[in-house]
């Protein structure tokens, strides 16, 4: 598939495999529950980048696929594959950065697939930010975007993935370094029960509202019936 715009967008994802995806969630569902529940939480993401105007579409896959699912998408959606490439978060991020940019695109932005509720204007502003960094700061202390301009600013060995962490010593960074950078507003991702609880009721409120966003997932959560999950 041939580079048909200056922008990307990359969703970063796991291939649905049971008892792979979302254990943090183990407490409150049973792993099927849960892969169907991840499968939904894919379904609304791929809809949020496909829904994003003037930009190249992939998918950054985890590990090698076991499943098709992917390749399913890939085949109905105009949406690129790759499988992420690095020993840990930042070094897969990074290299997604660079073979973007040696493909030839200008704007590369990155969005991870626990945040079915995020706005897709918030990631339209990314890809239109002129800053050399724009950052989509999460309220688990890491973020939920991440987009960058024209080449990979440095921004990743010293960073502590896996804590609450991320966020700041990634802005102590680009500091160091005067690095210009964009906060989006701040929003959150879905990893734990009472993430998965506050979820249920933003979507909720969000089809009081005449919202759109999470539509898939909330609907399985409905299905759900579970006393824990309210």
């Amino acid at each position: 598939m041939k580079r048909a715009s200056a922008r990307a967008v990359i969703l970063f994802a796991r291939d649905p495999v049971e008892g792979q995806v979302k254990t943090r969630l183990s407490s409150l569902l049973d792993a099927p529950a849960i892969l169907n529940l991840y499968r939904h939480f894919l379904r609304d993401s791929i809809e949020k980048i496909c829904s994003i105007a003037d930009a190249d579409r992939f998918i950054g896959i985890a590990s090698e696929p076991k499943t098709d699912y992917f390749e399913d998408v890939s085949r109905s959606r105009a949406v690129r594959l790759f499988v992420q490439r690095g020993e840990n978060l930042g070094e897969r991020m990074r290299q997604a950065f660079m073979d973007r940019f040696e493909e030839g695109y200008e704007r590369v932005v990155i969005v991870g697939s626990d945040s079915p509720t995020l706005p897709p204007a918030y990631i339209a502003q990314a890809l239109q930010s002129e800053k050399e960094v724009v950052i989509g700061p999460s309220t688990d202390g890491g973020y939920y975007l991440i987009g960058m301009r024209g080449k990979v600013t440095d921004i990743f060995e010293r960073v502590p993935w896996g804590t609450d962490g991320v966020l700041s010593e990634t802005l102590n960074v680009l500091k160091g370094q005067r690095a210009e950078a964009e906060l989006l507003p701040v929003w959150y991702d879905v990893d734990l029960p009472e993430d998965l609880r506050f979820l249920k009721t933003h979507l909720e409120w969000m089809v009081h509202a005449g919202l759109q966003e999470g539509k898939a997932t909330l609907e399985f959560l409905n299905q759900l019936q579970l006393e824990s999950v309210k």
